[in-house]
């Protein structure tokens, strides 16, 4: 006769529909929130430039839950396409679609859903934004094809991580000004350089494979392109302070700022692959100071002149 012995003992079967979205959680790296965030600041840093301080409500809110629908988007299709790399890189061999958890076209419906829904949100918003929301896919959906033929993706991650800064000038004044490009700039050089990191994680296995990216292409000179990277970055930053009219406090978040990339160099500089991915991950809080610089130049602006 069967005990609870017996009982205890049987495996836990996981219903379908359960299994299934723990892979397409997986999928868009909802446990992995560093993504996110990297593209949520300076998102955030173009709305309170472009809003010269909190901005409103709804577009706050449509941004920020694109900025989840769209990096998760990104991830689904960056999997997609590099169906052929990730089950023979050490970092991404367990990832869904490259154990064969999800089908490509689960992946492809997957994407699909999320950016409809972030379209469908874009579309409250004025119709210079929904045009420019339409280069946005665009970017996401051709960077992950870009590690075949160049050793550049990177860049071109900048420029899809960071279009949603243009996009926020556009939502809440009705054009994209000068300052904002500036803005777009920098991220660009930031998004270089933080993904560099994150690419000699895998330079070892890339270069075995015959994908490109800058850590390949910088060699030897990484470290050095790095810190040029980084320089142009802090440039472009302040040249935004300058023509954005920002104070001590907004320089004051650049200057923590500025220590927290000198961190950065201190534990990678040996190149092992744990020290660039701590210093890839690390960049979550220089985007944090910056825009903590903002946020708190324009508060106290606004309440010296309330007072």
């Amino acid at each position: 006769m069967p005990n609870d012995r017996d009982f205890a003992e049987q495996p836990r079967i996981e219903p379908l529909w359960r299994e299934r979205l723990r892979q397409y959680w997986a999928l868009v790296r909802g446990d992995r929130p560093i993504g996110w965030l990297l593209l949520l600041w300076p998102t955030w840093w173009g709305l309170w430039i472009a809003a010269k301080g909190m901005p409103p409500l709804w577009p706050l809110l449509v941004f920020s839950l694109g900025v989840w629908l769209t990096r998760s988007a990104g991830c689904v299709i960056n999997d997609y396409a590099d169906r052929w790399l990730d089950p023979n890189v050490e970092r991404t061999k367990q990832r869904p679609l490259a154990t064969g958890a999800v089908s490509g076209q689960e992946a492809l419906a997957v994407f699909a859903v999320l950016m409809l829904v972030a379209f469908a949100l874009v579309l409250t918003l004025n119709r210079l934004t929904v045009w420019m929301s339409v280069v946005g896919v665009l970017l996401a959906a051709s960077y992950p094809y870009l590690k075949r033929y160049t050793y550049l993706p990177q860049v071109y991650l900048g420029m899809a991580f960071g279009w949603g800064i243009p996009m926020g000038f556009a939502a809440l004044t009705g054009e994209v000004p000068p300052v904002a490009w500036v803005l777009y700039v920098a991220n660009i050089f930031w998004a270089t350089a933080y993904d560099t990191w994150y690419a000699m994680v895998d330079r070892d296995d890339d270069l075995r494979m015959g994908a490109k990216s800058t850590a390949i292409l910088f060699g030897d000179m990484d470290l050095v392109a790095q810190g040029v990277l980084y320089t142009c970055m802090f440039a472009a930053l302040a040249l935004v302070g300058r023509d954005a009219g920002l104070g001590v406090y907004y320089w004051g978040g650049l200057g923590v700022a500025l220590l927290l990339v000198a961190y950065q160099f201190g534990i990678a500089r040996g190149r092992e692959r744990a020290a660039c991915f701590r210093a890839f991950l690390h960049n979550h809080w220089v985007g944090m100071a910056v825009f903590v610089g903002i946020a708190v130049d324009f508060a106290m602006r606004g309440t010296a002149v309330a007072a």
